[in-house]
């Protein structure tokens, strides 16, 4: 997330420069050097696997083998059952850990901040500490069912897999964080460019005792504490028997918890995308009724087709933008072909998709190629449209199905944009619309819409054609100083 942290992967061997930090360590991965977070790694020194690496001592002084019985650890146990118990104590330990984390932002920072209403709002403190206090309760609860289920005297024979379970639901409460954590990074950039929230921040981290690093570190640790429960689910089943009576529980636990991580990382690239149907709406000209962002948060597929209408099966070429709970239909401008004007839309919720034969269609009484049809359930109405070939009506079909299936995942996990969040992809789409400039600036925002959910089409785009207006050998006209006003191409 920082030029200087370090990246590395599960497994990865990094050598530490630097340890006199507690949280954050530097270190050196071949050629790579920088910050990465203590509690993600295990020093090798405490974490070798003398079963799986190294022979292992008996008296007598000789090897002994793998293949010659059940190595002991300690006081009976095997080594597999230490290397557990290691992980049960780590998790333990880092859950601790973490609720006094969040108990010190919430009661260090928060609480002071709230006395200070000359200071902020109640907005600035949302937008800085996003749902860190729900997680906080969240946490608290969870921590002490993992204590329930601690076995102290025997510490791997603690079934917590149970509890991941149990919470996972829970856990989605992170994605509503992780989603405003940018927006936090930028308001507190904003505010400490000003001394006195400076102090304050400093005063406040003082009084509380906590450790010397600034506000917005202490604010990235519950991303990353969520995404460190797959890595430590993967090393408890790593060093748990299947016969143990956790194991299946563990199993369940690991695979709910990297589909906790998935809906997060997934709901994070959709508010993501949101942002940039809000521009792309607002470079289409003539737009009428509600906005998109009102009932849909993604692009699923667009392209062009011939849309035949009653009476008299008049055909018009249209350009297509298929998105959750609706097909938003435009029209090209007949000199600037990069300019949308809005046209119609149709709900996908009422609508039912129609494989039409190539041949004669007895509804509209034309031959028809490449085709299929939108049925309206409830009112009876028929829509027709014609693909110019085979593969592109196939891609049209397969859209509808992914759209139809986006729509009912989103109910199941309970996807949702908040009404402020669409409010204000409108906002900052309208903010970055300078007027006076043809609304084909967000060119970019048009062509990233195009690209999207397409990994079927041609990777090689053909450029985009640059029509030159000549000038006019006699003096010019109005009509030629009104085409040079409109359009940004220069002779």
């Amino acid at each position: 997330m920082d030029d200087q942290e370090l990246g590395f992967k599960a497994g990865d061997v990094i050598e530490v420069m630097d340890a006199t930090n507690k949280e954050w360590w530097w270190g050196r991965i071949l050629d790579s050097e920088g910050w990465f977070p203590a509690s993600f790694v295990r020093l090798r020194v405490n974490q070798d696997e003398p079963m799986e690496d190294y022979p292992v001592k008996v008296e007598g002084g000789k090897d002994d083998d793998s293949s010659s019985g059940t190595r002991r650890f300690g006081m009976g146990q095997t080594t597999k059952d230490q290397m557990r118990t290691n992980v049960i104590n780590e998790i333990i330990s880092t859950e601790r850990d973490y609720i006094k984390h969040l108990k010190d932002i919430c009661e260090g920072y928060i609480k002071q901040c709230r006395k200070r209403a000359d200071m902020f709002t109640e907005e600035q403190l949302k937008t800085i500490f996003g749902n860190i206090e729900d997680i906080y309760r969240c946490q608290k609860k969870f921590v002490k069912a993992l204590e329930k289920k601690f076995n102290k005297d025997h510490p791997h024979l603690s079934e917590v897999g149970s509890c991941f379970l149990e919470y996972q639901t829970e856990f989605q409460i992170y994605s509503e964080y992780c989603n405003n954590h940018p927006n936090a990074c930028m308001e507190l950039s904003r505010l400490t460019k000003v001394n006195k929230y400076v102090y304050f921040f400093e005063a406040c981290r003082l009084l509380q005792k906590m450790i010397d690093i600034s506000l917005d570190g202490f604010l990235l640790t519950p991303v990353q504490k969520i995404c460190k429960y797959p890595l430590q689910l993967a090393e408890l089943l790593k060093y748990t028997n299947p016969q143990h009576r956790d194991f299946k529980d563990v199993e369940a636990a690991l695979n709910a918890m990297k589909n906790v991580a998935r809906l997060i990382n997934e709901r994070k690239r959709r508010l993501e995308n949101i942002d940039k149907i809000a521009q792309w709406q607002s470079s289409i000209e003539d737009w009428e009724g509600e906005d998109v962002l009102v009932r849909s948060s993604e692009l699923i597929y667009s392209g062009e087709l011939t849309k035949v209408s009653h009476p008299q099966a008049k055909s018009q070429q249209r350009m297509f933008f298929l998105f959750d709970h609706q097909l938003v239909c435009c029209k090209k401008d007949l000199l600037r072909r990069d300019i949308l004007y809005y046209k119609s839309r149709i709900n996908m919720d009422d609508m039912e998709i129609l494989d039409i034969e190539d041949g004669k269609d007895k509804d509209f009484s034309i031959s028809v190629k490449n085709a299929f049809k939108l049925h309206c359930r409830d009112t009876e109405e028929v829509h027709l449209f014609c693909a110019k070939k085979p593969e592109q009506k196939q891609r049209w079909l397969k859209a509808f199905e992914n759209e139809r299936r986006q729509v009912q995942l989103d109910q199941e996990t309970g996807f949702s944009i908040t009404e402020m969040q669409k409010k204000q992809a409108m906002l900052n789409a309208s903010k970055q619309h300078h007027t006076g400039k043809p609304k084909a600036v967000t060119r970019p925002y048009y062509d990233f819409l195009m690209r999207q959910k397409h990994p079927t089409l041609p990777t090689t785009l053909p450029q985009q054609q640059v029509f030159m207006l000549a000038e006019p050998k006699r003096k010019p006209s109005n009509f030629w100083q009104n085409i040079s006003r409109l359009t940004p191409f220069r002779k």
